[in-house]
């Protein structure tokens, strides 16, 4: 599977703002954003131009896709999707890009950011629904219920996140048994529930050229 392999932090300095993708290491001092946060590139540190309105949709289609780690077709895909469904095109992307398994692992509290979620879900330790899944992108549904699989629990990894889970403060629309280590999605996530801060009007309009 294609995925992007570079330095994380150059993401966020292109986009000029945290992504969050290196979870609580993004809040510490070791943060590179805060040391360096011109445009990547040899003329970074040059003052940028205004961008166009073409480029302000772009910035903020990749800003989306950086966020949530999903490449250009996947992320088209899901646009597709959120574009046949019913109501703003823009609340359904995000609903989708939510329900992603290893975003709602991430939301969870199993892995600090969504790349390390990515991982856990490959590697095969969760299921949904009792089934047992190593696909990143699955797009849950509501009343779908995620479970640590038995065997690893007995992981060191699992034993130490089986202590810090309780204290996790997951989204209103999951609910979370800190003790089963299990987690049910109960209802499609809002707009203003999701701490993204995108403009997916902006998306739209640029899928809508």
């Amino acid at each position: 599977m294609a995925r992007y392999t570079g330095p994380v932090c150059r993401l966020c300095r292109r986009e000029g703002v945290k992504l969050m993708l290196k979870g609580e290491r993004c809040m510490t001092s070791k943060c590179a954003f805060e040391s360096r946060q011109e445009t990547p590139g040899v003329h970074g540190a040059k003052r940028q131009r205004k961008l166009s309105d073409y480029g302000t949709q772009l910035r903020e289609k990749q800003k989306a896709r950086r966020i949530y780690g999903v490449l250009e077709k996947q992320f088209r895909k899901h646009y597709d999707e959120a574009r046949r469904q019913t109501g703003a095109t823009g609340e359904r992307l995000l609903q989708i890009l939510e329900l992603r398994m290893d975003n709602l692992i991430y939301r969870m509290g199993f892995a600090d950011s969504r790349k390390q979620a990515r991982q856990l879900v490959r590697h095969g330790h969760f299921a949904i629904n009792g089934h047992k899944t190593d696909i990143p992108s699955y797009i849950a549904k509501i009343g779908d219920t995620v479970t640590l699989v038995e065997r690893s629990k007995e992981k060191t990894y699992f034993k130490v996140v089986a202590d810090s889970i309780g204290k996790h403060d997951a989204p209103s629309w999951l609910t979370l048994d800190a003790k089963g280590l299990t987690g049910r999605v109960v209802r499609l996530p809002e707009h203003a529930e999701i701490d993204s801060l995108l403009e997916t009007n902006l998306i739209v309009e640029y899928y809508s050229r």
